[in-house]
């Protein structure tokens, strides 16, 4: 016989929690900050022509709240192309070949030569609407956030255990049910650190993404970059402090609401067989675990992945079919079509040029102002990894102290560089300095960060088995870097200094040209040519520009990194 429980228990179930009232509180404010933003989109383009924006501090919390969406929504379609995009390089061969190199093209073309590529596209979806202009903002923000993650998520799938896919495999797991249950959650702390340096690369770029300015089109979106773009124009100090409040509070919201909560749930796909002895805690993950609420909302999404997991495709004798096909047909027609878009896309850079009229001193000037820009970028790369690999591995070791230091480096890596222009500038000027030496460490303030973040994610994952084992055989010092935490953090070391080299090379742009007033300081570089091309409207040498800059990126990626990459897969996959 069923045993129930006392009429007061059931009761009482039936009433909400105080974790569904703050669920509620949470879901129901964004969905009116949402619809509240939403709004916006269908006024006239005209509404934020002139001197719309205004630096009145009342108006702050709502370009917060405006600016905060965007990122949200680029963070978003972000994840979407992270989970298709490097899935589909990690696990196919062929694919691979052409979809990696393509990522180290597309992280090496600047925010603003793919703003001055595609606003006029974008505006032209919604004429004379605000909505065109947004979705160009949203863009741009997006080509700042997915191409970290999706080398972040590449990593990750091509070292995950081997024991682990065969223990899928014997659990009778289909392709997809092993993704989501053993490939994603071994990717998902590494995953979740990128995601957080992404949102605050976001707040890097959020300047030149919301302050459109390319040749004779100029749109303010009302948001905080928006904002220290007049500041910075009018000299006005106590707005860009208040600036730099609004964006502290904003990334605490973000911290305390999402990356604490998946840092804390992710804790629980580290490889180890032991639980962690201070896992990280998190007020929101309480909330969001407790709430009949939330359960409700995401039961039906639940039930599908679920079902998923149990659904086999029919395959009339396809897959035998298949098998029996040689192998070498396949990479005959692949090479093939490989060769076909190397040809079409080599006619399309030939006919540029031939209709740019570029003479041989163009391209010579652009390849030397690489040559400069790609020695700041070195040696600052080089400084930030000798600084920032040990602290993250110290970090990363102590939950606690992680769970202090990341809203903290979140904050510091959104930091925008222009926010130091008045400073940076006020000293060139005072000192009579070299713009080509003290303009320099502008591009890494940003960039280093990503070493940090992936650092920490690798720290934090290393197996306590293993650091138990170092205790007891009293490995310490110098071999204890040298055996255990070099080799353990150096695939996530290796994602962060490529995503950082890429981004610096994004950052030079901000950073080789600096404005204060009517001050203007350059630097002799390849970012300050392609800076001044795009405030000029010259596209000829925009593009210019960017083949040089890819051109460099690539080479170093395909030279230095690419190999330092494969070398990590190969020494120190977990096994």
């Amino acid at each position: 016989m069923k045993i129930l429980p006392p009429v007061s228990i059931e009761a009482r179930r039936l009433l909400p929690s105080r974790w569904d009232l703050l669920a509620a509180v949470l879901v129901l404010g964004f969905l009116v900050a949402f619809a509240d933003t939403s709004r916006f989109l269908v006024h006239p383009l005209s509404s934020i022509s002139g001197d719309y924006l205004k630096l009145d501090p009342a108006d702050l919390p709502g370009y917060a709240l405006r600016t905060s969406l965007r990122m949200l929504i680029a963070m978003g379609v972000s994840l979407a192309f992270t989970f298709t995009y490097a899935t589909w390089a990690a696990k196919n061969a062929r694919a691979g070949m052409l979809l990696v190199p393509l990522l180290d093209i597309l992280q090496s073309v600047p925010i603003l030569s793919f703003l001055s590529i595609t606003i006029v596209w974008f505006l032209s979806l919604s004429p004379g609407r605000i909505l065109g202009a947004e979705l160009a903002c949203v863009f741009t923000i997006f080509t700042g956030q997915a191409w970290n993650m999706a080398f972040s998520f590449y990593q990750s799938l091509r070292t995950v255990p081997p024991e682990l896919e065969e223990a899928g495999r014997m659990f009778g797991l289909n392709a997809w049910a092993r993704f989501w249950r053993i490939e994603a959650p071994f990717a998902m702390p590494s995953l979740t650190w990128n995601m957080m340096m992404s949102m605050s690369g976001g707040w890097f770029f959020v300047t030149l993404s919301e302050a459109i300015s390319v040749g004779k089109t100029n749109i303010a979106l009302p948001g905080v970059g928006s904002w220290i773009a007049v500041a910075i124009a009018q000299k006005n100090l106590p707005a860009i402090f208040y600036a730099i409040l609004a964006m502290l509070v904003v990334i605490l919201i973000y911290d305390q609401l999402l990356f604490r909560p998946l840092v804390a749930w992710a804790d629980r796909f580290r490889v180890s067989s032991e639980p962690s002895d201070e896992a990280p805690q998190s007020w929101a993950l309480t909330v969001y675990r407790r709430s009949r609420l939330l359960d409700l909302m995401t039961a039906p999404f639940e039930q599908m992945m679920r079902w998923s997991y149990h659904w086999q495709p029919p395959s009339f004798g396809i897959k035998a079919a298949v098998r029996d096909v040689d192998s070498r047909l396949a990479d005959i027609v692949w090479y093939v079509v490989l060769a076909l878009l190397g040809l079409f896309a080599a006619w399309r850079i030939a006919l540029f040029f031939g209709q740019a009229h570029f003479s041989w001193s163009d391209a010579a000037t652009a390849f030397g102002y690489g040559c400069i820009t790609l020695i700041r970028v070195i040696v600052l790369i080089g400084l930030a990894s000798l600084i920032w690999t040990p602290i993250g591995v110290y970090v990363g070791l102590r939950p606690k102290l992680t769970a202090l230091v990341q809203p903290v480096a979140q904050f510091l890596a959104a930091f925008p560089n222009n926010l130091l222009f008045p400073l940076v500038v006020s000293l060139i000027v005072f000192w009579n300095a070299s713009p080509d030496i003290w303009l320099s460490p502008l591009i890494v303030l940003g960039t280093q960060w990503y070493i940090l973040f992936n650092v920490i994610a690798g720290a934090s994952t290393m197996p306590q088995e293993l650091r138990d084992a170092a205790e007891n055989f009293g490995v310490k010092g110098w071999l204890w870097w040298k055996k255990v935490a070099l080799p353990a953090v150096f695939p996530y070391y290796v994602t962060g200094a490529i995503t950082a080299s890429g981004g610096a090379w994004n950052a030079s742009i901000a950073a080789e040209v600096a404005s204060w007033g009517d001050h203007t300081l350059r630097a002799h570089g390849l970012g300050a040519y392609i800076a001044d091309a795009v405030n000029t409207g010259d596209f000829r040498h925009v593009l210019l520009g960017t083949i040089v800059m890819s051109f460099f990126v690539v080479v170093v990626n395909r030279l230095l990194w690419r190999p330092l990459y494969w070398y990590a897969e190969r020494k120190f996959k977990l096994t």
